[in-house]
């Protein structure tokens, strides 16, 4: 008889006693994984091969200065191109490719252990574990489902107004939470409004373009504040060492913030279209809304110190835009809230406990590589190479086809994997072509936050499809839709609106 996993049997007249019950045999052994160990080996045969390639030719930019690409340049981009299939395919962790990014520049001397590991404690990962603790005190304390529940009363029983509803909802919470957090809190109270639309919850117009929508405006919202996307801190450290210049967090609100608002506005009318309700409204649906609200009682104490402490923290944060000399650190600020939501008890260690550690190392990683690829020079050689596909293009071309590049790919690979491969050759490549960096910066950081083609793009996409009201085809097609909506949208940012806004363009 086999010993069946998770059981124990008596050994027969041993004499022997029964181990402790709480000791279980090892589960049996899951099938061979031959696609990850084939991804895997790929990886480090391409890693390998490029490492081991004869020495590139230099590269020559117009105006004749010679850019040559030296062992640790050429090891750079070996790593870059095994990161990005591991974070593509997920082989193992996303932290743990995060890792062994930091590791392998120690190992093949690439970057001193100092540079290559101290990225991990970059400013920029300290500001990504504070808006996630941030978004964490408005989840634990309850100001989510309080802000929520008054948002969507307030556009009333028509269905039209009721998607409005939902999408300025999530747009709001993206302000202040990560989009994932977000979509997390949104999404069960969309499932709780469906069933007085139908009570069968079968699959109608209204609940595709409800949960399809929600899931697009989530990632449209992020962009707008750092608090709502920790790609954004990345970037931002990317574009600070790149550019030389510092980006405040109201500076990046201010041109994002139109954006922002006009891609969800956008949204709402596209779902309309592809998506018109089958009923004009939900009759009583106010009325249930406002009887939860008042279920919840009034504010806690709890919900009012957080409110107290964030609003703080953006006084500080806003007195870069008006006093840069006296600006305190944007990380510091926010790493400062944090503590202070713990000394007032609004979190707990068990909070702390509950940090995504693997989303921390892969943004630790992802500014690891990004900032490796630039101080070892690949950045700039794979810049002027590119160069010539480019050199007789109108800029407007450039930015566009840049924006679509970034707004593919990360339907496939992580978004900040994608900024920290990007950003680095596009800012290099921005001043041949007559351009400013900030238009590439903020055309780049803008499309990092839309993947809308694919379920397996973001995570609030794939928590729509769990509503069981449309198919992958369905987004596939409506992500198509909007992706030409929102490349249209950017188009008149960049040519009207942002030149408009004081933002350089041209150089």
């Amino acid at each position: 008889m086999a010993i069946q996993p998770g059981r124990w049997r008596q050994p027969p007249n041993q004499g022997l006693p029964l181990p402790p019950k709480d000791i279980y045999l090892a589960p049996s052994l899951r099938r061979f994984d031959w696609v990850r160990i084939a991804v895997i080996a790929l990886g480090l045969g391409l890693f390998t091969l490029i490492c081991l390639a004869p020495h590139p030719p230099d590269a020559i930019d117009p105006d004749g200065q010679r850019f040559v690409l030296g062992r640790e340049g050429q090891a750079a981009l070996a790593l870059f191109v095994l990161a990005a299939l591991w974070w593509a395919f997920e082989v193992v962790p996303i932290g743990v490719t995060g890792c062994a990014v930091g590791v392998l520049q120690v190992i093949l001397l690439i970057r001193p252990p100092k540079a290559a590991l101290g990225d991990f404690l970059d400013p920029a990962v300290w500001f990504v574990v504070g808006s996630l603790i941030i978004g964490m005190a408005f989840s634990r304390t309850g100001l989510t489902q309080r802000l929520a529940y008054r948002m969507l009363e307030l556009f009333g029983e028509r269905t039209r107004f009721i998607y409005l509803g939902a999408f300025a909802t999530t747009a709001l919470l993206a302000l202040f939470m990560a989009h994932t957090a977000v979509a997390a809190a949104v999404f069960p109270l969309l499932m709780a409004i469906y069933p007085n639309y139908d009570e069968g919850r079968h699959p109608t117009r209204f609940g595709k373009g409800l949960f399809i929508g929600m899931a697009m405006t989530s990632g449209a919202a992020s962009i707008v504040t750092l608090l709502g996307s920790a790609r954004a801190a990345v970037a931002v450290g990317f574009f600070e060492q790149m550019a030389g210049r510092d980006v405040s967090f109201f500076e990046l609100t201010y041109y994002l913030l139109p954006l922002g608002f006009a891609l969800v506005l956008a949204l709402w009318l596209l779902m309309l279209v592809l998506f018109p309700p089958e009923k004009p409204s939900i009759v009583g649906l106010r009325e249930r809304l406002r009887m939860i609200h008042r279920k919840l009682g009034p504010p806690s104490s709890r919900e009012i110190v957080t409110l107290v402490v964030v609003g703080l923290m953006l006084l500080a944060l806003s007195i870069g835009s008006f006093a840069p000399a006296v600006a305190p650190d944007k990380s510091g600020v926010i790493v400062a809230a944090v503590v202070a939501l713990f000394l007032t008890r609004v979190l707990k260690i068990d909070d702390l406990e509950a940090i995504p550690w693997n989303i921390v190392l892969l943004f630790g990683g992802a500014t690891s590589m990004g900032l490796c690829i630039w101080q070892t020079g690949a950045a700039r050689w794979l810049a002027v190479h590119g160069l010539a596909a480019w050199g007789h293009a109108h800029w407007l071309v450039f930015v566009l086809a840049l924006a679509l590049l970034v707004l593919v790919l990360t339907n496939f690979i992580i978004n900040v994997a994608v900024l920290a491969i990007l950003l680095p050759m596009a800012v290099v490549s921005a001043p041949y072509l007559g351009l400013a960096p900030d238009v590439v910066f903020y055309t780049t950081l803008s499309t990092a936050g839309l993947p809308l083609l694919l379920l397996i793009g973001a995570a609030p996409n794939a928590m729509a499809y769990e509503s069981r009201q449309f198919k992958p085809a369905e987004f596939l097609r409506a992500g198509l839709v909007a992706s030409t909506l929102v490349m249209a949208v950017l188009a008149l940012f960049v040519l009207v609106v942002w030149p408009r806004m004081g933002m350089p363009i041209r150089q």
